[in-house]
């Protein structure tokens, strides 16, 4: 029988060709009996209507409610994920319907901890102050402009899961100190990596930049709050390529106005797009990218590649490797 798959027109570039390249595609040759397309408009939810079309979607920013999967003639099989996180996706109403649910994480490990070392480099290094001076004159003022070095300083990460360790890796040879707060990470694995895992708020006190790197959920909405981040140092940068509303947005734009802390590179936000009147957006000791700045050719390929695997595999009565639901095979 013809296995019917959907994927998201957010997955396509201005000129309406895949983002990840048409390579990955050829993944999909694995089974013949597939019959995908690319949905008709660009949505912001999977609709009912559409978990009665098709036996899988291929999703990237549209969330998956439970009213999306409510209906009897819910015919989905699979939701993959393009990306690892799945903060937009009701895990629980999949498992209650059945449907798999999967996602990308190893593919996106190693450009998230690349793109969080280019936000930290860039802060040290003063790259848009600099910038500034040469666009507007001001060579002679680039005295006043000193960095960072990294190699007295420390770096901490909330989350020790993929990101976190890959991040561990890359980092060791910059910074003099490693530290982590996770909840749910061995102390002998972060140890093995050259950190050191101690409570949150000795981390937010102690580090010289703060990058998060952990899951949006109920336990991590608002993580960084006010409080944490009045624990910073005055000379202290925050990094975040996670989700947006694991930081309090207004707090943290009133401490990087009151100049409590140094700066912040954010990638992502509370709400996306972001809001053209957004006081960050005035900002000048702040970096900001659109949720984009580990989004590379090899990114995007690995991620759909490993996504659409997933797919295939269900649409064979396999069991995928990347499951985020498990229970679902209960």
């Amino acid at each position: 029988m013809t296995f019917k798959l959907g994927i998201t027109r957010d997955v396509l570039d201005s000129q309406g060709e895949p983002s990840f390249g048409k390579a990955a595609l050829k993944v999909l040759d694995a089974n013949k009996e597939i019959a995908w397309e690319y949905l008709p408009e660009r949505i912001t939810e999977v609709s009912p209507d559409l978990a009665s079309r098709y036996d899988g979607l291929y999703v990237n920013s549209p969330k998956v409610t439970r009213a999306s999967v409510g209906r009897a003639d819910c015919k989905l099989k699979i939701i993959a994920r393009h990306g690892v996180g799945y903060d937009s996706v009701d895990v629980t109403a999949l498992t209650e319907r059945g449907i798999v649910l999967t996602n990308t994480p190893y593919a996106i490990r190693r450009p998230v901890a690349v793109a969080a070392l280019t936000m930290i480099f860039a802060l040290a290094g003063r790259l848009p102050t600099k910038d500034r001076l040469v666009r507007q004159n001001r060579w002679h003022e680039r005295t006043n402009h000193m960095g960072l070095g990294l190699t007295t300083r420390t770096i901490g990460l909330i989350g020790a899961g993929g990101i976190g360790e890959e991040l561990l890796k890359l980092a060791k040879p910059f910074f003099a100190r490693m530290l982590t707060a996770d909840p749910y990470a061995k102390a002998a694995r972060v140890n093995e990596l050259g950190a050191e895992l101690v409570p949150l708020d000795r981390l937010m006190g102690e580090a010289d930049f703060v990058v998060v790197c952990c899951l949006l959920n109920d336990e991590t909405f608002h993580l960084v709050n006010a409080a944490r981040l009045a624990l910073m140092k005055p000379s202290a940068f925050l990094v975040s390529l996670a989700r947006g509303p694991i930081i309090d947005e207004p707090a943290l734009i009133q401490a990087l106005r009151d100049n409590r802390i140094a700066g912040a590179g954010i990638d992502v936000f509370e709400k996306e797009p972001v809001d053209p009147a957004n006081p960050l957006l005035t900002l000048d000791n702040v970096i900001l990218t659109p949720h984009a700045l580990c989004w590379t050719d090899e990114c995007f390929h690995d991620m759909a590649a490993t996504g659409l695997k997933s797919i295939v595999d269900v649409s064979l009565g396999k069991r995928p490797v990347h499951v985020v639901n498990p229970d679902v095979y209960q």
